[in-house]
């Protein structure tokens, strides 16, 4: 479907069903679930595929897009059934949000056997409805977790000579470490940021345990697989008291999504076919992580950027 008349035959589908795909959409956001619960919105999908097929939630919330990237795809499905075309796998992805993420899932259960490519996109509030992002080679970072536990005597704060200050203690690692994992970097490219610091609860207390929780990304696949040792030894080497103890729990995340030089060339031209050039553009890099990293260490793939940003509100462009 890349000739002026499959443009236009596309055209005429959206007219048609672009308020049925709005209103899916806006349901899905109104009944979001969480991560490997995604009950309702797979029987929804599953039953609306099916008539394709036949005929031719307190504390939990959409706040990435995913409710529009499953519209999305969704209405791709029923053009391509509409159309009588086949040859195209749709993916639903479960559990995006968490660690490693629900594309692992995905693997495992064969969805990707026999794909020969794979496309995938995410809404970018920094680009203008219209707009596509292609990136050809390295789009997002590897992004992983790390927990900190520093445990050591404690007491009341009147004998401080009788503990270990783990506040301090804590304090000095989340400055310094994130600077030690960088020089310990050549080309400075692993960047550790805490986000997370909890150590007692009482002003008069000197707490046992500390606890920091960041994440460590690189846009390097090779220094994605060297992270947890650069970190771990900087960490040995930042902690010196014999009184604190350390544990580390390193999790591997995703690794960098590396779009495929020539399937991103093809993006690009087909959504300068469909969109003209002057709405196709290089989207930078980014330090956010993305589990369509994990398809393509199986099969060529690119990742695109789908602009969502509404010039006529005045509202400033978001990062992602």
């Amino acid at each position: 479907m890349n000739g002026p008349e499959d443009h236009a035959w596309v055209r005429r589908f959206v007219a048609e069903r672009g308020d049925e795909l709005v209103a899916f959409r806006r349901h899905l956001h109104a009944h979001p679930e969480l991560s490997h619960h995604e009950v309702l919105t797979t029987e929804l999908i599953g039953e609306r595929l099916r008539i394709a097929d036949h005929s031719t939630m307190s504390g939990v919330a959409h706040g990435c897009g995913h409710d529009l990237h499953t519209t999305v795809v969704l209405g791709a499905g029923l053009a391509l059934a509409r159309r009588g075309l086949g040859g195209v796998r749709l993916i639903f992805e479960p559990a995006e949000e968490s660690v490693p993420g629900g594309a692992v899932t995905v693997l495992a259960d064969g969805e990707l056997d026999g794909v020969d490519t794979i496309y995938g996109f995410h809404a970018d509030p920094k680009l203008d409805v219209g707009t596509v992002g292609v990136r050809p080679g390295p789009l997002t970072a590897a992004a992983d977790i790390v927990e900190i536990e520093l445990h050591g005597p404690g007491g009341h704060t009147a004998r401080p000579e009788l503990t270990v200050d783990l506040v301090q203690e804590a304090a000095r690692v989340a400055a310094a470490l994130p600077v030690q994992v960088a020089q310990d970097e050549p080309a400075g490219s692993l960047a550790l940021v805490f986000g997370a610091i909890q150590a007692g609860d009482a002003a008069n207390v000197v707490p046992t345990s500390a606890l920091l929780r960041g994440t460590v990304r690189t846009t390097d696949a090779q220094r994605w697989h060297d992270a947890e040792r650069v970190v771990t030894d900087a960490l040995t080497s930042s902690v010196d008291d014999p009184r604190v103890q350390v544990r580390c729990r390193y999790r591997r995340g995703v690794p960098p999504v590396v779009n495929d030089v020539e399937v991103a060339a093809r993006a690009q031209a087909v959504a300068a076919a469909v969109l003209g050039a002057e709405h196709v553009v290089v989207p930078p890099r980014s330090r956010g992580g993305d589990s369509f990293a994990w398809y393509l260490q199986h099969v060529p793939g690119c990742y695109l950027r789908l602009g969502v940003h509404d010039p006529g509100t005045g509202a400033d462009r978001l990062d992602l």
